[in-house]
């Protein structure tokens, strides 16, 4: 099958990725304004985005099936129309029950076809192995970078339009996914035939899920979830009940953005050179330890700015090497199939993350809790990581039909 380049699989697929990655990174901004302009509890915010948490997994799932049969292109266009449905959606709710439909399975649906597992299966199908962690590691560099891009501006955006008009604004400019997807329009995909697999869904699945580095990596990932989103929706709030300013707050994501730029990067392209279980177990052990020092430390804005900067660099650097190692595993076929099984097991641990800081923080008024249950998991997922196996799994030859 003829490929793409690599150029244009990167600069489409980092454009894709910044865009809607920078988006959704911002939503903790909204947390305080919508809660109070309509007089709803955080529990209320916090759920709704947990539902997007979920559903981005679960559809992330069928979206990568897709995408792996007849391509990314098509799902990718979906994706950015649910987009702009679902940040609309989210400006006019009337009820806590429409945000969580509109901010939570919307956009959820629309994340699963326009961020990490569509577009790691482009890469896998288009870049060789030599290079396929780097690659993945640039793509994972953009969202980062989207991050830094985007929170800031959304921040401006709710001071200047308001927080409704501001997603409004945010709605036109997801579509901008439609045509940057053109340049992801694989040859062997052409006029929608599914490209032929030399296995099945179902004996891909039984394959991995029998597999116990699968099973490990998923649950490390199950932790990654946790953490991240729990700390980009509710740091905002934490920080501002501790008094500090809401430019801290916005400063603080924007600088996790920024230095996951680096992290990312470095990450994939270390996982050329060394064990990618190494890598992991180190990210996940040094958020726990980033984590701890943070409560320890009396709270200031320069202690912020140093949280910020230092989870920056562990981030979304489990990204490039978790996916690198499924496809080093399991072979390029149905990567974006299995990528999404992975990411729900993330997308679990991210719904328990932001819900339960919201459900928590409700019932005791802290958010204390919540840190010391993403200290723990940090030192579970640096341990699952080291048994993993990465070389390519042994298949036995399939009798031909006769």
């Amino acid at each position: 099958m003829k490929k793409l380049s690599i150029t244009q699989v990167l600069v489409c697929g980092a454009a894709i990725v910044t865009l809607s990655m920078g988006v959704r990174h911002g939503f903790g901004l909204w947390l305080q304004p919508v809660t109070q302009a309509q007089n709803w509890t955080r529990e209320n915010f916090a759920f709704a985005i947990a539902i997007q948490n979920l559903s981005w997994g679960l559809v992330g799932i069928f979206a990568g099936m897709l995408a792996d049969k007849f391509g990314a292109f098509r799902t990718l266009i979906g994706g950015a129309v649910l987009y702009a449905l679902g940040l609309l959606g989210m400006a006019y709710s009337p009820t806590p029950l429409t945000f969580a439909l509109t901010a939570g399975v919307l956009i959820g649906s629309a994340q699963a076809g326009t961020t990490y597992a569509v577009i790691y299966g482009v890469i896998g199908r288009n870049v060789s192995l030599e290079k396929r962690s780097w690659a993945m590691g640039v793509a994972a560099a953009a969202g980062s970078f989207g991050q830094f891009l985007m929170v800031p501006t959304e921040g401006f955006l709710i001071d200047t339009l308001g927080w409704q008009q501001a997603l409004v604004a945010l709605s036109a400019a997801v579509v901008l996914i439609i045509p940057l997807a053109w340049g992801l329009r694989e040859p062997g995909f052409a006029g929608g035939t599914p490209a032929k697999r030399e296995q099945t869904i179902v004996q891909a699945l039984r394959e991995a899920f029998k597999y116990p580095s699968f099973q490990l990596l998923m649950a490390g990932y199950f932790v990654c979830g946790f953490q991240v989103v729990f700390i980009g929706v509710h740091m905002p709030s934490y920080l501002k009940d501790q008094g500090l300013s809401p430019q801290v707050a916005s400063y603080s994501l924007a600088l996790i953005g920024l230095f996951n730029v680096f992290g990312t990067y470095i990450a994939g392209s270390l996982g050329q050179r060394m064990p990618k279980k190494n890598i992991l177990a180190f990210i996940y052990m040094a958020r726990a330890v980033a984590i701890s020092v943070f409560l320890l430390v009396p709270l200031s804005p320069a202690s912020v700015y140093v949280f910020s900067s230092v989870m920056g660099l562990l981030w979304l650097s489990t990204v490039p090497p978790t996916n690198a190692t499924v496809a080093q595993i399991f072979g390029v076929a149905h990567l974006s199939m299995l990528g999404g099984f992975v990411f729900f097991s993330h997308q679990i641990g991210s719904f328990l993350g932001v819900w339960l800081g919201g459900y928590l923080y409700d019932k005791t008024g802290s958010y204390d809790v919540v840190w010391y249950i993403a200290i723990a998991l940090g030192v579970f997922a640096a341990l699952v990581n080291l048994p993993v196996k990465e070389r390519a799994i042994e298949r036995n030859a399939q009798p031909a039909a006769v």
